[in-house]
């Protein structure tokens, strides 16, 4: 009576649900690995298209580019001067 609804399974029937089950999470895996890949090909398309939009850029307008950098320069250089001074 303890088994009853119980289902008793062959040692094939067991191997067979193994093997579905193994190619199910190989199918996952393979697909999210695709996925990764293609996520980090398109984010290397956008970050090469931010370079040369950067790179007209610059070339359009030196001057403006040079005022960036230096205000960049001067808001980084201060930054890590308050940094090193409030821990001496």
């Amino acid at each position: 009576m303890a088994n009853a609804g119980v289902e008793k399974l062959t040692v094939d029937e067991i191997l067979n649900d193994a093997n579905r089950i193994k190619s199910i999470v190989t199918d996952a895996v393979e697909d999210g690995v695709q996925q990764a890949i293609r996520a980090v090909n398109r984010g290397r398309d956008v970050a090469e298209d931010a370079i040369n939009d950067t790179r007209h850029a610059i070339k359009k307008n030196p001057l403006q580019a040079a005022g960036i950098f230096l205000a960049a320069g001067v808001v980084l250089g201060s930054l890590i001067t308050l940094l090193t001074v409030r821990r001496s």
